[in-house]
């Protein structure tokens, strides 16, 4: 992971170009510490007792951004692409099976749709619900930068154990 293909957010910019930029910066720092794996290591629980893998985030985050975008701001009506097995259960975290070329796919479908999205929107004050809870896409990009962030980190751990590799 020596090379940085990732964009880097505007240092200067309005508010819009900012949290898009940094959304789209943590969106490709995971596409980053995915790349060159196996299927099989992707698959790999790397932090036992910990059953997360960097595909289960793949997965996950996939849906982050179908559920925020899709359902959340938009009101579609957008399935889990991994359902459990029980009605409000996910199962993007169960791997062993899953297809790595689906996942990466299904996930660069979801964050292109959340970018037009975005870019189409008259303003960063639109707003979507989830049940009573009324969210703007201010929000909306501000809780995915934190989300992708986070679960980054946890890539680090992952992408560290499972092959050495280090990195941003």
């Amino acid at each position: 992971m020596s090379e940085d293909p990732r964009s880097r957010p505007p240092q200067v910019g309005d508010e819009r170009a900012s949290l898009s930029g940094f959304l789209q910066y943590q969106r490709e720092t995971l596409a980053m510490k995915c790349a060159g794996l196996t299927g099989a290591q992707l698959r790999e629980a790397a932090v036992p007792p910990s059953g997360l893998t960097l595909l289960g985030l793949v997965r996950h985050l996939a849906e982050v951004e179908r559920s925020w975008f899709r359902r959340v701001l938009k009101d579609e009506v957008a399935p889990p692409h991994w359902p459990g097995p029980k009605p409000g259960e996910f199962a993007e975290f169960e791997v062993a099976d899953a297809d790595p070329e689906e996942a990466f796919r299904i996930r660069r479908e979801e964050c292109a749709r959340s970018r037009a999205t975005v870019e189409a929107a008259e303003s960063l004050d639109i707003t979507g619900s989830h049940g009573e809870e009324v969210f703007s896409l201010r929000y909306i990009l501000t809780h995915l930068i934190e989300e992708y962030a986070r679960h980054n980190g946890q890539a680090d751990l992952l992408r560290e154990r499972i092959d050495g590799a280090t990195g941003e």
